[in-house]
């Protein structure tokens, strides 16, 4: 019996979008409300994940994330209050919108321990690092499926925090966080500062991490971490991973 016939018109089915698998895991004694924010003028594509939820301890969620997605990250916030409608505060790393982040500029605010992608197209590789560029408030570290190298910074750096760069501060007065110098304002003119980077020390060779306040601190414990503006050329900042091995990737608080 003849089961095919010229004039049947084939049927095609629409090829998928490529995606990867990113998990995110509170492994803290206490509730985390991560955020996810992609800079919309990089742009356009986005987790399909809500940008802000509770992560209560030891809780995990994963979620798809497009294959061309750029200039992304997702970080945690601490001591959060939150009404029935998302509408609140945190202590620190909060960020416009409440609960959920607004997607045009709902970045977190500082200090906050931040994992960013950039995730390879056109034979471009997945680019990752765990930054305490903006300052540090939660321990975290970047896994990936692939073997390729781990992005994090494990250690809790707050209550070592150098006292000038402690805060912000919690209803009991404790430290939630621990800022870089530049966020701290140890430098009176930030517009040409050693330890922001600006002004005439706004290239590589003229803010060496020798001229950033406390860079030993953050990258003695943190050395898999970007910790100033410039520490690209640490050779332990930046991490890549080729876009053609489709790792998935899982970011832990508190690892």
């Amino acid at each position: 019996m003849q089961l095919f016939h010229t004039g049947l018109v084939a049927l095609t089915v629409a090829p998928l979008a490529l995606a990867r698998t990113f998990t995110v895991t509170n492994n803290c004694s206490y509730t985390v409300w991560p955020a996810i924010f992609t800079d919309p003028n990089v742009g356009t594509a986005v987790p399909d994940h809500p940008t802000g939820w509770e992560a209560p301890p030891r809780s995990s969620v994963s979620f798809m994330v497009p294959d061309n997605w750029a200039s992304g990250r997702i970080w945690g916030r601490r001591d959060c209050d939150f009404d029935a409608n998302g509408n609140g505060t945190c202590v620190d790393g909060g960020c416009n919108g409440g609960l959920v982040c607004d997607p045009h500029n709902g970045i977190g605010a500082t200090p906050a321990s931040l994992a960013e992608w950039t995730l390879g197209t056109n034979g471009n590789p997945d680019y990752y690092d765990v930054s305490i560029v903006d300052g540090f408030n939660l321990p975290i570290r970047i896994d990936n499926d692939k073997g390729c190298h781990v992005a994090d910074c494990p250690v809790d750096l707050i209550p070592d925090c150098p006292s000038p760069l402690q805060g912000p501060f919690d209803s009991a007065g404790n430290a939630a966080g621990c800022k870089t110098a530049c966020a701290a304002g140890i430098d009176h003119n930030q517009a040409d500062s050693a330890n922001c980077c600006t002004g005439s020390h706004s290239t590589p060779d003229t803010c060496p991490a020798s001229g950033v306040q406390y860079y030993n601190y953050f990258k003695d414990n943190c050395p898999n971490s970007y910790v100033y503006a410039y520490d690209e050329g640490s050779g332990t900042a930046l991490w890549t991973c080729d876009s053609g091995l489709q790792a998935d990737y899982t970011l832990t608080f508190c690892p």
